[in-house]
């Protein structure tokens, strides 16, 4: 195989935007992974890569198991983001008459390479070229739609957009979030910032969540013990209203105070860690502090003592000694939480234990909080 190698098929050519190349065209499905590379989501000296999510294999082997039933009826298309080295030839001739011009037929020229190196990339549809690179079947024809893209950034907003209806591990959503510029779905868009700061904290030696955050790119070898979305979560929170100590920090149409928001996060997730030792750093089964539950409430907390905070000329003295006083009254690791009724690992990840243990914990500071030193 040589790099002048093509594989050429019948297209029809639009344009979409500002003049970007879309191609309808069909190929057998053990094609696909000849001209496509999967480009997986990791990340090489903390810059992310690619944007797909690991294999699924029981579902790939399910597809699989599908397509060798017999003769199968498979009109799912496979969305490519094309190389600009493609080439496209228009057919010559007259077009019949009262035809539609949406399109222009002809054919689509596709550079064969190595894998790592190949002209195209599945945006979407990587479980199905996997099930179809392994179908007995190899001349199963299946739909094309491709479109001009070397930039990596694009691929990840269409893998986005494309994907935005359907299940996909949030975790992975939200870490390539903040790789994209393109308008997001309000409901998208509030968790942009959030888990870039979410990145950072798991990313600079000194935060507290220092390699702690369990996130898509590093699933396999992490050491990440807290859910990212759990922090995605509490940080949203604070920053829906100005009242909280994210959202105080967020100028609309003005930018955003990205670097106070940061050091709000760090000054107070600090204390946490100093005031509760023994159960900093554990597995979620052997600490509710790290389990979604316990970081969910201590984000709802973090709104009443950092506003406080904001008055004093020490922040950092005064959250701590804020936290101090709570400790005391806190079942982590063991023990039963008075006031609520629960042993400490009966707290479960559900919107009731999440907003009792919040509102139990915001209670029980403020009162503190009152009394005279």
């Amino acid at each position: 195989m040589t790099s002048r190698e093509q594989l050429k098929v019948r297209a029809v050519r639009a344009e979409q935007g500002q003049g970007t190349g879309i191609f309808a065209f069909f190929l057998f499905g053990a094609d696909i992974n000849r001209i496509a590379d999967i480009s997986r989501v990791r990340r090489e000296d903390q810059e992310l890569k690619g944007f797909q999510r690991r294999e699924v294999r029981d579902h790939v082997k399910e597809i699989t198991t599908f397509l060798n039933s017999g003769p199968v009826l498979f009109p799912n298309a496979i969305i490519l983001a094309l190389s600009a080295e493609v080439e496209f030839a228009s057919a010559r001739g007259r077009s019949p008459g009262n035809m539609c011009e949406v399109g222009d037929a002809g054919t689509l020229s596709i550079p064969i390479y190595p894998e790592g190196n190949r002209a195209a990339w599945i945006v979407d549809g990587q479980q199905r070229s996997l099930a179809l690179a392994a179908a007995t079947n190899k001349e199963i024809a299946v739909p094309i739609i491709g479109f001009i893209s070397d930039e990596v950034s694009t691929q990840r907003e269409q893998f986005i957009l494309v994907n935005k209806s359907r299940k996909l591990p949030t975790g992975l959503i939200d870490e390539l979030l903040p790789e994209v510029s393109v308008q997001l779905p309000r409901h998208l868009a509030a968790r942009q910032l959030p888990s870039e700061l979410c990145n950072v904290l798991n990313t600079d030696p000194n935060s507290p969540f220092f390699k702690l955050i369990k996130r898509e790119s590093d699933a396999r070898n992490s050491t990440g013990i807290i859910s990212d979305n759990a922090l995605i979560e509490s940080m949203k929170a604070s920053l829906k209203t100005t009242a909280g100590a994210l959202g105080q920090f967020k100028h609309n149409g003005d930018g955003n105070d990205t670097a106070s928001m940061y050091d709000a996060l760090v000054t107070y997730w600090s204390a946490v860690r100093d005031t509760f030792p023994d159960a900093w750093g554990k597995a979620p089964k052997d600490s509710r502090l790290m389990h979604s539950v316990g970081i969910r409430a201590m984000g709802a907390l973090m709104d009443t003592i950092m506003l406080r905070a904001d008055g004093s000329t020490n922040k950092a003295a005064v959250v701590r000694e804020s936290l101090v006083r709570l400790a005391p009254l806190c079942r982590w690791t063991e023990g039963r939480w008075e006031g609520l009724g629960l042993a400490w690992n009966e707290l479960q990840s559900t919107p009731q234990h999440i907003n009792k243990l919040s509102e139990h914990l915001i209670r029980i500071e403020r009162e503190q909080a009152r009394v005279p030193a």
